[in-house]
């Protein structure tokens, strides 16, 4: 067949996504997984690296805004 064409199965990516997508004003990180908007909108584009780079940093972002809501209720 002349016009048969690859298929390339999709690959997927790692994503600490939980589906919690509000933004804190303060710090512009997610509620949810602690990335930025400019993060979020880039994750499929980024290299690996970049990726592990940036889960790397959320635990500390995630923390960070949790103190920041048990202070905010205290």
């Amino acid at each position: 067949m002349d016009d048969f064409i690859d298929y390339v199965a999709p690959v997927a990516v790692e994503s600490p996504c939980v589906l919690v997508c509000t933004l804190d004003l303060e710090s512009g990180w997610c509620f949810g997984c602690g990335r930025t908007r400019e993060e979020i909108a880039d994750w499929t584009a980024m290299s690996a690296e970049e990726r592990s780079t940036v889960m790397a940093a959320l635990p500390k972002r995630c923390s960070t805004l949790e103190q920041r809501i048990a202070a905010s209720i205290r």
